[in-house]
């Protein structure tokens, strides 16, 4: 009896080991090309049933991959959208980068204003996004100018992270020592929030505090990026020239060769969460993977 339970006790340990030896993904696939019929995507986000929404920005809409592997048109003039995530109800919360504001956009696609302002002045222009578990708002606001903006420069003194505390129409500034802050995302336990600083091309760690304020920032690897998302296993997956991968500890473990000049955003998709979706320059990919998402 003693030996048939130190034979299950090893066979357990042998299949913990081997679980976490899996590779992310088969390294002989290759993206797959859903579509390439837009100006330039952005925003993947990914609903709970595994529908991926992305914008196609120039074009001033948004767009559904459903679960089935159907594309269609969610939203026409979306506020020139750009990084979206939805928040526990449901609603769509996009970047709306036309007028600088931050919208939720329901299932029936009825339209709230989030963010307006700060102090009265214009955001840069609100570029991404992560919600916590409290509905807090975390929010980069680089500055890029727009062709479809009257202002020919920024109206506050620096590019900056902020943070809107549910039902506030005020955002904090958590900080402000950016060069040009983009991608974003936290753990699924809320302790943690990666900022990617793609100006500096530097992606930085954080301490998420109870009061939504951030604390300890270190620097997690020497690599910008534009969007960025996490697995189940912790590794965090950085959009740009297409799509590298980190371990928890900051160490590369992967790269996804993407056929577009940018990778400009991701997310995991699909029934299982377990499918890479990537905005690609005029192009949407995706790949099947061995982890699934935490979104």
């Amino acid at each position: 009896m003693k030996n048939i339970l130190i034979a299950v006790f090893l066979t357990g340990i042998s299949m913990q080991v081997s679980a976490q030896e899996i590779p992310l993904y088969d390294t002989l696939s290759k993206p797959q090309l859903i579509s390439k019929q837009f100006a330039f995507t952005e925003g993947a986000s990914v609903d709970k049933k595994g529908n991926v929404f992305f914008t196609d920005q120039p074009n001033n809409k948004i767009w559904e991959y459903s679960t089935d592997g159907k594309l269609s048109l969610f939203l026409d003039s979306a506020g020139r959208s750009n990084g979206m995530y939805f928040d526990k109800k449901g609603n769509l919360v996009t970047c709306a980068d036309e007028h600088d504001q931050l919208w939720s956009i329901s299932p029936d696609k009825k339209i709230k204003i989030l963010l307006a302002d700060f102090g009265g002045h214009l955001m840069n222009g609100p570029n991404d996004i992560w919600i916590d578990a409290k509905g807090g708002i975390y929010m980069t606001d680089p500055y890029y100018q727009r062709d479809y903006w009257t202002r020919k420069k920024s109206d506050l003194d620096g590019q900056k992270v902020y943070y809107l505390p549910k039902g506030k129409k005020q955002p904090i500034i958590v900080d402000a020592n950016f060069k040009r802050p983009n991608g974003i995302v936290g753990t699924p336990d809320g302790k943690y929030l990666y900022v990617a600083d793609i100006g500096d091309n530097k992606m930085y760690k954080y301490t998420i505090e109870k009061d939504g304020k951030l604390s300890n920032r270190e620097l997690f690897t020497a690599q910008g990026g534009d969007g960025i998302t996490l697995d189940e296993r912790g590794n965090l997956y950085i959009s740009g020239n297409g799509v590298t991968i980190y371990n928890p500890q900051g160490k590369k473990i992967g790269h996804i060769p993407v056929p577009e000049p940018w990778t400009a955003n991701l997310c995991f998709g699909g029934v299982n969460k377990d499918v890479l979706f990537m905005t690609a320059s005029k192009a949407i990919y995706t790949l099947k993977m061995n982890v699934k998402g935490v979104e």
